[in-house]
C-alpha cells in the first residue's frame, strides 16, 4: 500500500523519538509497547540547544525505519513487527523547507535505519544535506547522524554540511553491545568518532576569537554528540559515567545523552522485563554536568554501590558526605571550592567572585546572585551569617537528609 507523505511523517517521526542525542529532555516517557512504533506528527518537532545556549525547534525524523541490523533493544530492528516507511531524499528536503519557511522549525535532525549498507545509507543522508545546502540555499541548523563503518570520505563529507553530528555509542560497555547488537562493532563506532574529530580539528582556523576562545571548526562547528541507552544491561552508574568521561576526553564530544531503556514489543529474553526509573536518567545528566563543569571525578559522585542516590541531587549528596568541608566562607573561598556548594552554579560563583572584590557579601547578597539563598545557607558563611561551626543533621531540612535507598538493576 502506498503511504502518504503525512503517514510517512507520522511513522518516521515516532521512530526517531527514541534517539535522545539532539533533544533537550522533558518529553513524555518513551514506551514503544504502547504505540507500536506509530505516533502522530506532533512528535516530529523536538527542542535542542545550540552552542550559544539558544533553544531551537528541530524537525526530527528517520530517513527510514527499515534496518538490516537486529539490535535487541531497538524498536526498528529487522525482526520487529512494526509498520515500515521510507522517505525519499526529495521528500525530506520538501518537508524541511516547508516547515522552515513557515517558522515551525529552525533546523533538521536526520537519522536512519541501516539500508543495504552503511555507505549507501550515509550517501542518502548526505544527499538530503547537499540538496538543502547547495540546491536550496538552506542556512538552518542541521544535525546529522553518522553511520559507523561508512567510508572516511563520506564521514568527512557529511561534516561539511552539518552543524552537529552524532555517532551513538549505544551501550556503556563493549561486552553489552556485542551481546545485544552483535552486528555493530564497538571499534567501528569509536573509529568513526576519531576520524570525524581529526577532520574537524584539521579544519579549525588559526588564531583565537576576541574573547580568547578557539575559533570554531569549519566541519560540524557545533561538534559531536552521542547517546547511551541506560538500563538495557547491568552496567552501574559509575561504569556509565566512566565511559562518558573517556568519550569526552578521547573524542572531544560536546554532549553525551542518556536514554532510559524503553520496553519494546516481543522483547528478547536478554533484555530486562521493565525499564529503569526515569529519575536514574535525570541523575546521570546531573552527574555528567558535575564532571564537565564543576570539576568532579566519577569516583566522587557515585555511591560505594556504584549507583547514584535517586533521592538526592548528586552534588547535594556529595556535600552531605563531606560535611567537614563546610561551611565555606563565600568572601574568601576559591572558585573550585565554591563550585562544590549545593545551590551555586557556575554563573553564580563567577558573580560572587566578581562582587566580593568590591565589598564583603552578606547572605542576602548571595541570595541575589544565585537561584535561592535557602539552598546554600546551610553550606556557607557570609558577613553576618554563619550556620554554626559544623553541619549537623538538626540544621538541615528534612527533605535534604540522605535517605538510604536500594536500587535494583532492572
Amino acid at each position: 500500500m502506498q503511504l502518504t507523505l503525512q503517514r510517512k511523517l507520522a511513522i518516521l517521526a515516532d521512530a526517531a523519538k527514541y534517539d535522545a542525542s539532539c533533544s533537550s529532555g522533558g518529553t513524555e516517557r518513551r514506551d514503544s509497547t504502547k504505540t507500536g512504533g506509530i505516533g502522530s506528527t506532533e512528535g516530529a518537532i523536538c527542542h535542542s540547544y545550540t552552542p550559544d545556549g539558544r533553544c531551537i525547534s528541530l524537525l526530527k525524523v528517520l530517513l527510514t525505519n527499515f534496518c538490516i541490523y537486529d539490535c535487541a533493544y531497538c524498536i526498528n530492528r529487522s525482526s520487529s513487527n512494526v509498520q515500515r516507511a521510507r522517505f525519499s531524499a526529495d521528500e525530506v528536503v520538501k518537508l524541511t523547507l516547508d516547515f522552515y519557511r513557515r517558522n515551525y522549525i529552525e533546523g533538521l535532525f536526520l537519522s536512519s535505519g541501516i539500508i543495504r549498507s552503511p555507505d549507501y545509507t550515509m550517501e542518502q543522508v548526505i544527499r538530503v544535506a547537499r540538496s538543502l545546502r547547495n540546491d536550496h540555499g538552506y542556512r538552518g541548523y542541521l544535525h546529522l547522524k553518522v553511520i559507523p563503518n561508512a567510508s572516511p570520505e563520506l564521514l568527512e563529507e557529511v561534516a561539511t554540511y552539518a552543524d552537529r553530528i552524532s555517532t551513538n555509542i549505544e551501550l556503556p560497555t563493549d561486552a553489552s553491545l556485542e551481546t545485544l547488537a552483535p552486528e555493530k562493532a564497538p571499534s567501528a563506532i569509536r573509529s568513526a568518532m576519531a576520524r570525524i574529530e581529526e577532520s574537524r580539528e584539521a579544519s579549525r582556523p588559526d588564531g583565537k576569537l576576541p574573547n580568547g576562545q578557539r575559533r570554531p571548526t569549519r566541519l560540524a562547528p557545533a561538534g559531536q554528540s552521542t547517546q547511551m541507552i541506560i538500563g538495557a544491561d547491568g552496567t552501574n552508574d559509575a561504569g556509565i559515567l566512566r565511559r562518558s568521561a573517556s568519550l569526552y576526553a578521547g573524542y572531544g564530544l560536546k554532549r553525551v545523552y542518556y536514554s532510559a531503556f524503553s520496553p519494546i514489543p516481543d522483547a528478547s529474553s536478554k533484555l530486562p522485563p521493565a525499564p529503569p526509573p526515569l529519575m536514574r536518567e535525570h541523575r546521570l545528566y546531573q552527574a555528567d554536568w558535575l564532571m564537565r563543569f564543576y570539576g568532579f571525578g566519577v569516583d566522587e559522585i557515585a555511591l560505594e554501590s556504584g549507583y547514584l542516590d535517586l533521592s538526592l541531587d548528586p552534588k547535594l549528596a556529595w556535600a552531605l558526605q563531606h560535611r567537614e568541608l563546610f561551611p565555606l566562607d563565600v568572601n574568601i573561598a576559591d572558585r573550585e571550592a565554591l563550585l562544590r556548594v549545593p545551590g551555586l552554579g557556575v554563573r553564580s560563583v563567577d558573580a560572587i567572585i566578581a562582587s566580593r572584590r568590591h565589598h564583603r557579601l552578606r547572605l542576602e547578597d548571595v541570595g541575589r546572585l544565585c537561584a535561592s539563598a535557602a539552598k546554600v545557607r546551610a553550606f556557607i558563611v557570609a558577613e553576618g551569617w554563619s550556620p554554626g561551626s559544623q553541619l549537623d543533621d538538626a540544621r538541615l531540612p528534612v527533605k535534604l537528609m540522605p535517605q538510604p535507598q536500594q536500587l535494583s538493576l532492572f
